[in-house]
């Protein structure tokens, strides 16, 4: 057994799972769970670099997360860096701070790497109760990963739409005009047709959702008054329900969605983007599955994303 650390620092958070790891017994058993929403991906789409306030804070995350490794005698540690930091000319700054805060090298890993992680991660407990193939659906700040296959990735495609670059992109008024709504699915409609040439949603089996757009999405469909990781890890919702969950956050203005009790403060801005593109990719793969005269009737969220797939990875 390895005690083990796992960062994942995206567009929106960075993340940080400590776990011990046995691979002969496949088991991974978590010691430390955490999040911050740090936005390392501000204005990212628009300057092309991170912004200083922006790499400040996620610095000094970084460092509390160091702190925790060490006081929980972690043995290995691995620190993956994705759309925000893949995108930014200065992504050195990041890189080098990481180094100085944690003492490991900071991965800045393409998408397909990204969505393999995922897949790794959510099917390695989701294979056990579902039937395969597996959608494996990464909805992240940045891009949006979609990765199928049974025991294995089989095909990935990362795409550049997620909940901080359509929000910065279009959605900029307070709930958003239908004029920007439409601008955003248009972007959306345009990364799945892209993808698609790659990913044959058609072969889903079982859809399955990671990341905090969609575990927040699939909290208000449950009528959540908090947020609860054991009611939301391994969801099945009807599609339709998760569809009608999605238009009405995106719907609601600041205020409204911030009232909800098991909304996060850092994602009250973003989470109309977000389930606008959980939306589009649900509708997009059940009507891919339609085409080939079956029936995709549920959803599954999982807890278990990227991170647990880094976990895996160490070990």
């Amino acid at each position: 057994m390895t005690r083990v650390a796992a960062i994942d620092c995206g567009t929106n958070s960075i993340r940080l799972l400590v776990a011990d790891v046995d691979p002969a017994a496949g088991t991974l058993v978590d010691l430390d769970r955490r999040m911050e929403v740090v936005r390392l991906g501000q204005g990212v789409d628009k300057t092309g670099r991170l912004a200083p306030e922006a790499l400040e804070r996620t610095l000094e995350a970084t460092a509390r997360y160091s702190k925790v490794c060490g006081d929980l005698g972690v043995e290995r540690i691995r620190f993956v860096a994705t759309s925000a930091s893949r995108d930014a000319e200065n992504r050195s700054d990041f890189v080098d701070g990481v180094r100085a805060a944690l003492g490991v090298e900071p991965e800045v890993i393409g998408g397909q790497e990204e969505a393999a992680l995922s897949f790794r991660g959510a099917t390695g407990v989701v294979a056990a109760r579902r039937p395969g193939p597996f959608l494996v659906v990464d909805l992240g700040g940045g891009s949006t990963e979609v990765v199928i296959g049974t025991s294995a990735p089989e095909a990935a495609f990362s795409m550049d739409v997620g909940c901080v670059r359509l929000t910065e992109r279009h959605l900029l008024t307070d709930p958003p005009t239908a004029g920007q709504r439409a601008a955003a699915h248009a972007d959306v409609a345009a990364a799945l047709d892209e993808a698609a040439l790659t990913v044959p949603f058609g072969d889903t089996v079982t859809l399955v959702g990671l990341a905090g757009s969609v575990t927040t999405v699939t909290a208000h469909a449950l009528g959540l008054e908090a947020y609860d990781p054991r009611r939301i890890d391994g969801a099945v919702l009807p599609v339709e329900t998760v569809l009608a969950a999605c238009d009405d956050l995106l719907a609601r203005d600041r205020g409204s969605r911030a009232a909800l009790g098991f909304m996060h403060p850092g994602r009250v801005d973003v989470i109309g983007a977000g389930a606008l593109v959980w939306h589009d990719v649900v509708a997009r793969v059940r009507d891919a599955v339609r085409a080939q005269g079956r029936d995709l009737s549920e959803v599954v969220t999982s807890e278990h994303d990227i991170l647990d797939g880094i976990a895996w990875s160490i070990a």
